[in-house]
């Protein structure tokens, strides 16, 4: 990625167009513009960085929010004026919380890879507060013991005849699930080509 760097071309005011995408669903998350500051460190450090114009002066993605995004791929259009920059984000691209600044909502697996990629960031960093943090702290044992009571809470809610309630618990399943995948090393991509590979 380099060379991404030397090669770009920079408008009159020192800006230059970049599209952030999500890199496993492709929807468009922002459009936004960097400096020459702004792609060095984004290509150096792996996370978005960009210039706003309104503040005029350099922005880290997610530094207040925590929403911050990992880079994985960052190229140049045909004529070098514009980049694109791909990304697995660590929560919502818009200010106003939605996952996209155009509207649009991932499906299924870009929320799934979302809240992986989220619960991948609370073990790496470990911040004081998470309830993600205290599973990692506790250790394997607890996040399997975890994992087993709510695929028991999770059955009885499908015992019953309330919806919302199984919504839940299927949803503390699944996360915890997520938290148990990560500890483990075990990718989501790897689960969902099994998934992908039982359609008959």
């Amino acid at each position: 990625m380099n060379d991404v760097l030397e090669k770009a071309k920079f408008s009159a005011d020192g800006l230059i167009p970049a599209v952030v995408q999500d890199a496993r669903t492709r929807e468009v998350l922002t459009v936004a513009y960097m400096n020459k500051e702004a792609l060095q460190l984004t290509l150096e450090r792996r996370e978005t960085y960009l210039w706003s114009r309104s503040r005029q002066q350099l922005w880290h993605k997610g530094e207040t929010s925590g929403n911050s995004q990992k880079v994985t791929k960052v190229s140049l259009d045909c004529d070098n004026d514009a980049v694109l920059v791909e990304v697995e984000p660590l929560g919502p691209a818009c200010h106003t919380g939605a996952y996209s600044c155009f509207g649009v909502e991932p499906e299924l697996e870009g929320v799934l890879q979302e809240l992986y990629a989220v619960v991948e960031e609370r073990k790496e960093k470990r911040p004081e507060g998470s309830y993600t943090t205290y599973l990692f702290n506790s250790g394997l044992d607890k996040i399997l013991k975890k994992v087993g009571e709510e695929a028991t809470e999770t059955i009885v809610a499908a015992k019953n005849e309330d919806p919302a309630r199984l919504v839940s618990e299927t949803s503390d399943l699944v996360y915890h699930l997520l938290v148990m995948l990560v500890e483990r090393g075990v990718s989501l991509d790897e689960v969902l080509k099994e998934l992908k590979g039982r359609r008959k």
